[in-house]
């Protein structure tokens, strides 16, 4: 059996004061392209890992990280 361990980061006081600040429509854009983002940087890792991978193969890989596996 595996163990899985998370990893929680904390906001500081300061950050978590911006972020209050916005509104939910600005805090779901910031959320949004930060999602865009994660996805840009494992496709790039993804295709230099393996670039005989075809898109297909790429997105698959990028739902299964981003899921932590419960996508395959």
């Amino acid at each position: 059996m595996s163990l899985l361990l998370q990893k929680f980061e904390m906001l500081d006081d300061a950050m978590a004061a911006v972020l209050r600040q916005k509104t939910e429509v600005e805090r779901l854009r910031i959320a949004a392209r930060m999602w865009k983002s994660a996805r840009v940087m494992l496709r790039g890792v993804i295709i230099t890992e393996h670039p005989d991978w075809n898109e297909t193969e790429v997105n698959r890989e990028i739902a299964r990280r981003i899921s932590h596996g419960v996508i395959r």
